[in-house]
C-alpha cells in the first residue's frame, strides 16, 4: 500500500526541496562573489590597490558564508567563485610584491586553486604590457619570470584534465600567453639596444661636426 512508503516519499521531497533552495542561494550568492573579484582585478590594474583589496576581502567573507550552504553535494556551484577569488588574490600579491597565497590561506579546493592561478597568468600579461609602456624593465622581468615559474609548476598536472575540467585548455592558453610575452620582451630589448646605439652614433657625429 502507498501508505507504507509515504514517509519515504515525503522525506525525499524535503531533501530535494532543501537541495533546490540551497542551489538557488548559491547561484545568486556566488554571482556576487564573481562580480566583486572582477571589479577588484580592474581596480588593481588601475593601481587602486586599497579598493581592490577591500573587494577581495568582501568576496572572502561571502565565500566563507556560502561554503556551508554548498556542503558536499553542491560543491560545483561554488567552484567558479573560488576560481575567481584565487585569480584576484594572486594578482593582488603580484602587484604588491608579496608572497603568493597558498591554497590553505585561501581555503579553496585544489582544482579551483590551480585553475585560478592559470587565469591569473592572463592578468599578469596585462601587467607586463603596462610596465613595458612605462619602461619599468625590472618589473617586467619579475612578472614574466613569475609567469614562467607558475606555468612550469602547474604543467605537470595536465595529466589530470579528466579530473579538473578545462585544465588542459587553460594550460594551453597560459603557454601561448607566456610565449607572446617572451616575444614582446625580446622585441622591446632589441628596440632599446637600437635606440641606444643610435643615441651614441648621433653623439659621435655631433662631436666630429664640432671638431
Amino acid at each position: 500500500m502507498i501508505a507504507d512508503i509515504q514517509d519515504s516519499i515525503d522525506n525525499t521531497h524535503e531533501q530535494l526541496k532543501n537541495i533546490e533552495e540551497r542551489r538557488e542561494k548559491l547561484i545568486t550568492g556566488t554571482r556576487k562573489i564573481v562580480l566583486l573579484c572582477g571589479k577588484s582585478i580592474v581596480s588593481m590594474h588601475r593601481q587602486k590597490f586599497g579598493e581592490g583589496e577591500k573587494m577581495i576581502e568582501e568576496a572572502r567573507k561571502l565565500l566563507d558564508e556560502f561554503r556551508p550552504v554548498a556542503q558536499t553535494d553542491l560543491q560545483k556551484y561554488i567552484s567558479d567563485a573560488e576560481q575567481e577569488f584565487v585569480e584576484a588574490s594572486m594578482l593582488k600579491s603580484v602587484c604588491n610584491g608579496s608572497s603568493l597565497p597558498s591554497r590553505n590561506s585561501l581555503n579553496v579546493s585544489g582544482p579551483s586553486y590551480i585553475t585560478g592561478i592559470l587565469d591569473a597568468i592572463g592578468e599578469m600579461k596585462r601587467l607586463v604590457y603596462d610596465r613595458m609602456r612605462t619602461s619599468e624593465r625590472d618589473e617586467v622581468l619579475r612578472v614574466f619570470n613569475l609567469m614562467q615559474e607558475l606555468y612550469s609548476a602547474i604543467y605537470v598536472l595536465g595529466v589530470y584534465d579528466n579530473l579538473v575540467p578545462g585544465l588542459r585548455r587553460k594550460l594551453d592558453i597560459s603557454k601561448m600567453i607566456t610565449e607572446d610575452i617572451r616575444a614582446a620582451i625580446t622585441e622591446d630589448s632589441r628596440r632599446e639596444t637600437i635606440l641606444k646605439a643610435m643615441t651614441v652614433l648621433q653623439a659621435n657625429l655631433k662631436e666630429k661636426m664640432i671638431e
